[in-house]
């Protein structure tokens, strides 16, 4: 109520319109006759009694709907209030939470493209083990956004979350630039055509570089579970004008993610290349600070969300619950179960996963003894929620279909740019830094949405009034041109190995020119380009509305997920071809491997892949949403059974 006083609004008188609130609560409804509260029909409450209150219950709704104007629903102001709709939200907070994202993407993509040829070349790794190196360090940057969602909805709130982690991979990227610039936090330089006679990184560099990488995933984990919701959140989706707004936000966030891929891969690998790593990563460090600042200067504008609980809770109270009851009998009238949803929002029952139903069935022991009927969420839980739980596994299939793709992903900024570095990558008098082949890969995902965008979309509208694919249809040809991309990436190694044995396998560069390499990186690219709009629309409009942050990180774990499976087939394969003395398909050199081999193995599992999806896709169910009143609950709060 204090709070209430310090708004200085034109709408009506606030102690008037507290006033009626207040007396619209106490008289409620008309009573019919001798019912709840006491209230006896002796005396009539038709005349001068009752149209003071009906009057104040006018007037009160009148500034509600009024105060409804210029307030946000569900959102409030850095001070607590609620949120002004013309002083807070709206493109310009938008925009600087897009620049933190632009600065994350410049300095994780800026050191994960190139970070395989420094492994190499100044820490004197092994090519198997540089590879596995960057995709271990990119896997932990988004499982680690897991963690930075559970802050974030549980704890902290996303602007906190933003700027703490945000720091923390400033930090990171600071401690990069310094262990690259000092010498004693690197071996000594070696010139030798064979890695094997260079002397390695020690423990204590290889200590520090670790540090250094896991850092900076920490700040991109948190960063990345945090930057797009808190970008939404400056959009009153319930408002017509912002919710379009919110519209080009989404596409406007993934075209920022692409330009910062694109300055990384680019202008960043050449600093790191041409003038110096210790440069490239300072830039980084400078980059971040300057989009804290600007970030943290948007504080009064921004629009804020309170803490909902992490929907990872809710899952286990549903997983517990049913675990607790699964010797109980089901009813045969599910409409029996316990709900406490408003019909507006309630999930449809469903006969999916009927073990988790018993979460829902209501037992005498649900309820204290002491009369007080508080019910224990780890006891007993609506239908809604257990409908959430069952949404959640049948998003699953199609989750475990996507991981494979990353792997293919993870190919592009390891192996690939280590064979565009044995490779004539000369135009003219410039060469072209090897971790700047992505450029082609960025390129793609460009384009590809741009025709999809201005051409796709349209036909599609013209001749069967769709706009567009579907997102699990984006997916399967995504993961199509994935699995064709790791056929042409074959086929280039093939030649490529023949050249490098018609010249030498020790041979700096050889006399191939690394364009040889875009058909791979082009394929690829535009698979990814389908598929991370694909997902991501598929993961946010496929999870219940109280999962929707979970649902994200869930679309990012495939990405993870993706990058620890590369290491670990790169380690498999490593250990079963690279056995009795043997150099295998992947090892010390990929000029005296058989990388070819190795992408001919990912291209057929890519494919097996794709069937499965298709298979995955036409079993999944869209959720539906339930709307018929009659059905049997037993309303929160009350143990007697209502039927509406």
């Amino acid at each position: 109520m204090e709070q209430f006083f310090m708004f200085n609004r034109p709408c009506t008188n606030h102690f008037k319109l507290l006033k009626s609130l207040d007396y619209c609560f106490i008289a409620g409804p008309r009573p019919t006759g001798i019912g709840s509260n006491n209230i006896s029909t002796e005396r009539p409450m038709s005349a001068p009694i009752m149209e003071p209150l009906q009057s104040d219950c006018v007037e009160s709704k009148n500034a509600e709907d009024q105060m409804k104007n210029w307030s946000v629903a569900g959102a409030v102001d850095y001070k607590g209030f609620p949120a002004d709709r013309s002083t807070t939200g709206g493109w310009v907070p938008a925009v600087f939470s897009l620049g933190i994202e632009i600065c994350e993407r410049l300095s994780t993509m800026g050191i994960a493209v190139n970070l395989v040829t420094y492994l190499g070349g100044t820490m004197h790794l092994s090519s198997a083990t540089s590879a596995n190196i960057v995709t271990d360090f990119m896997g932990t940057s988004f499982m680690l956004c897991l963690l930075g969602g559970f802050l974030a909805d549980s704890f902290i709130g996303r602007y906190k979350t933003i700027a703490i982690f945000a720091t923390v991979q400033t930090l990171g990227t600071s401690l990069l630039a310094i262990s690259t610039t000092l010498p004693e936090l690197r071996p000594p330089p070696c010139h030798a055509a064979q890695v094997t006679q260079c002397q390695r990184a020690n423990g204590f560099q290889m200590g520090i570089l670790y540090l250094a990488l896991y850092l900076i995933a920490l700040g991109t984990g948190g960063l990345k579970s945090s930057v797009s919701g808190f970008g939404t959140d400056q959009f009153d989706e319930n408002d017509e004008k912002e919710r379009t707004q919110m519209a080009y936000f989404f596409s406007r966030f993934f075209f920022v993610i692409s330009t910062g891929t694109l300055m990384a891969v680019t202008v960043l690998v050449y600093i790191q290349d041409e003038v110096g790593r210790s440069w490239g990563y300072g830039i980084c460090s400078i980059s971040m600070f300057i989009a804290i600042v600007i970030f943290l200067s948007g504080t009064r504008k921004y629009r804020y969300k309170k803490c909902s609980g992490s929907p990872i809770v809710h899952i286990c109270q549903v997983v517990v619950a049913a675990v607790k009851k699964r010797k109980i009998e089901l009813p045969s009238n599910t409409d029996s179960l316990y709900e406490d949803f408003h019909e507006d929002v309630r999930i449809q029952h469903t006969n999916q996963f009927r073990c988790l139903d018993k979460a829902s069935v209501v037992t005498k022991a649900d309820y204290e003894i002491d009369g007080s009927q508080t019910r224990n969420p780890w006891e007993l839980c609506s239908v809604t929620r257990v409908e959430e739980v069952k949404m959640a596994i049948r998003l699953l299939p199609i989750w475990a279909t996507t991981i494979l793709f990353w792997s293919t992903y993870a190919q592009m900024i390891t192996f690939s740019v280590e064979q565009a570095s044995t490779m004539d990558r000369l135009i003219g008098h410039f060469q072209i830094p090897a971790g700047s082949l992505t450029v082609f890969f960025v390129a793609a995902i460009l384009l590809t949405l741009g025709v999809y965008d201005r051409v796709i979309i349209p036909l599609c509208k013209r001749w069967k009034g769709k706009p567009g694919f579907t997102n699990l249809q984006l997916i399967a040809i995504g993961l199509f041109l994935s699995a064709v991309g790791m056929v042409a990436a074959a086929l280039a190694e093939v030649r490529r190995l023949s050249v490098a044995k018609a010249y030498g396998t020790t041979m700096t560069t050889l006399p191939i020119s690394v364009f040889l390499l875009i058909p791979q990186f082009f394929l690829v690219g535009a698979g990814e380009g389908l598929i991370y709009t694909g997902q991501l629309d598929f993961f946010i409009s496929q999870a219940p509305k109280g999962m929707k942050t979970m649902s994200t990180g869930l679309f990012l774990t495939t990405l993870s997920l993706g990058f620890f499976f590369s290491s670990l087939l790169v380690s498999i394969v490593k250990a079963v071809t690279g056995s009795r003395g043997r150099q295998g398909w992947v090892g010390e050199n990929i000029n005296n491997g058989r990388l070819d081999c190795f992408y001919g193995l990912l291209a057929a599992l890519s494919f097996i892949n794709f069937v499965l999806f298709l298979i995955s896709a036409s079993w999944y169910k869209r959720r539906t949403i339930k709307h018929v009143p009659e059905m049997e609950i037993i309303v929160k709060g009350s143990s007697a059974e209502e039927k509406q």
